[in-house]
């Protein structure tokens, strides 16, 4: 007999490296002295007798001749038939960090949101993660039965339907501020872009003109009063790195912070129409939900100074876009850091693409290497929790 032959009733799909659903089925053959082969496989023997032999790399890691025997119990199939699964919706460069740090007793399906495979998937989850906020709505839960915890990827959740979540009575959590640092960090890079006028100073150079006609005017960060508008994670963490260059922090938010708190991080409160008066800088950093759409229009950019930078690394929706052109545009602020933008992706004949005095970025403040690994981790630690019947970490405000 050439190879191991095995009943093929049914097919085990493999996912992580592991089948998610395998059928008893009829196995004829064993081997090892009390392993069963899945059905869904047919082993040459020459891969039995040379582990070298290619086929082994491709097989399940339980199912390699490194364990000694090509075997796998029937305990082990029954554990992971009852395991709960989670299923992950994210960019394809996540998919391998997220394989490699999966809890033990947890099966990972990675689907691509929409796809059958995916519509398949949800009717097992009982954990969807993911950058899935636009998917929270009523078809969804009407999919997923048996769905504990909606886990975003992501800090923002303004595309979801809170309602509907709300009635559902599923909670969704969001990163945790896994993305916090990556943020504050490119809010900085916007201020000091802008401040410096490094897109012109690379234009100039690349372009053989050295330092052109003149040498721009430009401003050092030190003394220059920061304005936070919403002192959360991101915007603590962006008033630390600020005051690191020297900065006097001031900051609006709906709930402020007690005067020790306030102390400790070394900011000070102020009303939002004089925190726009009294800024050089002003930093966004609000979620976008009714309250903050367009809370910087025409009338709140009037009051910045004129050598004034607004950077807003939340939502495009919270700043009146063409306001923010019409201002730029008379000389009314100096500058603006946007990392994103009313519409994403902007029309490319979007007017601010041809401002001097705008530096822009692709809404890629918050994915960095690092953070990609954070966001996971904390979407796993919080499945595990729910797991464990304790309430999910960072649930949001709304559903809290």
């Amino acid at each position: 007999m050439s190879s191991v032959a095995v009943a093929a009733s049914t097919t085990a799909k493999v996912r992580n490296g592991r089948p998610s659903k395998v059928s008893s089925g009829n196995s004829r053959s064993r081997v090892g002295e009390s392993g069963i082969l899945p059905s869904s496989l047919i082993v040459p023997r020459c891969a039995i007798v040379d582990p070298s032999f290619p086929l082994n790399a491709t097989l399940p890691r339980w199912f390699r001749t490194e364990a000694g025997l090509w075997s796998r119990s029937r305990s082990d199939t029954i554990e992971e038939a009852m395991n709960p699964k989670i299923v992950l919706v994210a960019p394809s460069d996540a998919h391998e960090p997220a394989r490699t740090m999966l809890p033990s007793g947890f099966d990972l399906l990675i689907e691509a949101a929409g796809s059958p495979a995916y519509a398949a998937a949800l009717r097992e989850a009982e954990y969807l993660v993911g950058f899935v906020d636009m998917l929270v709505k009523e078809s969804l839960y009407q999919a997923a039965p048996r769905l504990r915890l909606i886990q975003l990827l992501s800090a923002g959740y303004d595309r979801a339907d809170i309602a509907t979540a709300r009635r559902a009575g599923v909670p969704i959590a969001n990163n945790g501020g896994a993305n916090a640092v990556a943020v504050a960090e490119h809010a900085l890079l916007l201020m000091l872009a802008v401040s410096r006028r490094l897109i012109w100073q690379h234009a100039s150079v690349s372009a053989g003109r050295w330092r052109g006609n003149a040498t721009p005017r430009v401003h050092e960060l030190r003394s220059r009063t920061l304005g936070i508008v919403g002192l959360g994670t991101i915007g603590k963490k962006t008033a630390r790195l600020a005051a690191a260059f020297g900065m006097p922090v001031q900051y609006y938010d709906i709930a402020r912070l007690s005067e020790d708190a306030e102390d400790a991080l070394g900011v000070r409160f102020r009303l939002l129409r004089e925190l726009l008066r009294t800024s050089d800088i002003v930093s966004l950093h609000v979620p976008l939900n009714p309250s903050t759409q367009g809370m910087l229009g025409a009338a709140e950019l009037a009051l910045m100074k004129p050598d004034a930078i607004l950077v807003n690394t939340s939502r495009g929706p919270v700043v009146d876009e063409p306001a923010l052109h019409r201002a730029l545009s008379a000389g009314a602020i100096a500058g603006a850091g946007l990392d994103v933008f009313a519409e994403e992706p902007p029309p490319v004949d979007n007017p601010l693409f041809k401002l001097d005095n705008v530096v822009l970025s692709a809404h890629l403040a918050g994915p960095t290497f690092e953070s990609n690994i954070a966001r996971l981790r904390n979407a796993f630690d919080n499945v595990q929790r729910v797991a464990r019947g304790e309430p999910p970490l960072w649930v949001i405000p709304e559903l809290g």
